[in-house]
């Protein structure tokens, strides 16, 4: 019998019928899946011997979906450039989601789409990329994560939704694609980062840290890496569009614009410039007696932004960090900026292309809101601009950092008391152009566990405030 002759539970040529038949899913395992379906009968799989063992290798890549594509959709697993119902339109893909320990659920990583060929993307146009037909329609198998289940065939299938992007992120994908796009054609692909972009990213995807290949206007060589939506947006999809009942968070754009959403904030903050902190309180009406809000100028930004709580819908999806940056009238910056602290076992058993301070760094997207003190001492706001770190002092300056902080824990941190005060051997900023190590606890009694078994206070990762100042447009400083 040809696979084209086989008898399916639902019309391939219908997005509709294929949700519905995928709703059933909902509940069920992928242990379950491979029990309701008789491989035997099978004429699409390939591989019959051991099936379930080889697809619960978690070193097997996408053998989850293949589980749902031949056991469930009973059509072969490929990597055809087409849509995989290409008959209805729909791209069919199987991601995790987490539930975190405040009840509420997010996406566990990124959705890859497909890989970026850098020599055929630059002459594609967004509507016609092969990246835009196999995402404009999907259907999202959303299946529950959960640390403490060993074999992923238990896993359990949660959600099933065809989803495809609101005009609204249409708009900032295709301008994402431009930037990735631009990247590509100015020669610089082995310096793309998925902070560069809002909601579709550019992902490193290949075998191992070590895998590169050809770019077309360049001879360096680049990491391969494929089009994805960003973890970010992925938690706002789930949240917002996938489970029911959600209330989704304040837009920034409320109308039409023919501006960059970048554009727009800069632009939105530009309004109020040269406002003191205290005309922007009395303006949206923020009042407080003693004890100054920690997070002020966050919430003035958002005020200023047209958002009457402190979360809007773009930055949660794009993962856009707000940082506030303090100038002193003489031009210098006095503060440096923190980051979470990490915990010292664990950051010796990362390694650093997979370093939870280096993803959060290739990954995030600041907004750094910029004040100045004034001749008589106030905070005026300069106004505001989008931040990532460029790719040569994250992969070279931070990466020296962070390596030399690893192993200097793993061979037993030189700790000395001197007048009360601990003093250690990590990373100072006279040693960097970045970054350095410093204590971010409450006190010094707020520590972790060393691997030797002793405590030391928290520490984390700080970029230099004389870095930080050399990252300003220069307009803030003159």
């Amino acid at each position: 019998m040809k696979v084209d002759d086989r008898m399916l539970e639902y019309d391939e040529t219908d997005p509709i019928s294929i949700e519905r038949y995928g709703k059933k899913l909902i509940d069920m395992t992928f242990a379950d899946v491979c029990d309701q379906d008789d491989i035997k009968k099978s004429n699409i799989i390939r591989e019959t011997a051991d099936y379930e063992i080889k697809h619960e290798n978690k070193k097997r890549k996408g053998g989850l979906g293949e589980i749902i594509e031949e056991r469930y959709f009973h059509y072969p697993s490929n990597n055809d450039a087409r849509p995989d119902f290409d008959k209805a339109g729909v791209e069919l893909k199987v991601t995790p989601y987490k539930q975190n320990k405040n009840g509420s659920f997010s996406a566990k990583e990124r959705l890859i789409l497909t890989m970026i060929d850098y020599f055929k993307v630059v002459d594609e146009d967004f509507e016609k990329s092969h990246m835009w037909q196999k995402s404009k329609l999907i259907l999202l198998v959303y299946y529950l994560y959960q640390k403490e289940i060993k074999n992923r065939l238990d896993y359990k299938i949660g959600h099933v939704n065809l989803f495809t992007p609101p005009e609204e992120d249409i708009k900032i994908i295709r301008q994402d694609f431009e930037v990735i796009k631009q990247k590509i054609k100015d020669g610089k692909a082995h310096e793309l980062s998925e902070a560069d972009t809002l909601y579709l990213g550019a992902a490193p995807k290949a075998a191992t840290s070590k895998n590169r290949r050809k770019q077309p206007f360049s001879d360096e060589l680049a990491k391969p890496r494929a089009f994805s939506f960003k973890t970010s947006y992925m938690t706002y999809v789930l949240n917002n569009y996938i489970i029911p009942g959600k209330n989704t968070y304040e837009s920034i754009i409320k109308e039409k614009t023919e501006e960059s959403f970048e554009d727009y904030v800069i632009n939105q903050i530009d309004k109020y410039r040269d406002h003191t902190i205290n005309e922007l309180c009395d303006k949206f009406e923020i009042q407080y007696k003693e004890r100054r809000p920690k997070n002020l100028e966050a919430m003035l930004t958002y005020r200023m932004l047209g958002i009457k709580g402190n979360q809007a819908e773009e930055f949660e999806k794009a993962n856009i960090v707000i940082k506030t940056i303090r100038i002193k009238n003489n031009n210098k910056i006095k503060e440096n900026m923190s980051f979470p602290t990490f915990k010292f076992k664990e950051l010796t058993e990362e390694e650093w292309d997979d370093s939870t301070f280096g993803n959060y760094l290739r990954e995030t997207k600041f907004l750094f809101v910029v004040y100045k003190f004034d001749d008589n001492n106030e905070l005026r706001l300069k106004g505001c601009q989008f931040w990532n770190m460029p790719y040569n002092d994250l992969e070279q300056e931070v990466r020296i950092v962070w390596e030399k902080t690893k192993q200097l824990i793993i061979d037993g941190l030189k700790i000395e008391v001197r007048d009360g005060k601990n003093y250690n051997n990590l990373p100072k900023a006279s040693e960097n152009r970045v970054c350095h190590v410093r204590p971010h606890g409450r006190n010094a009694n707020d520590t972790y566990e060393l691997p030797d078994g002793r405590r030391f206070p928290k520490q984390s990762f700080w970029l230099n405030n004389s870095y930080i100042l050399s990252q300003l447009d220069k307009r803030f400083i003159e």
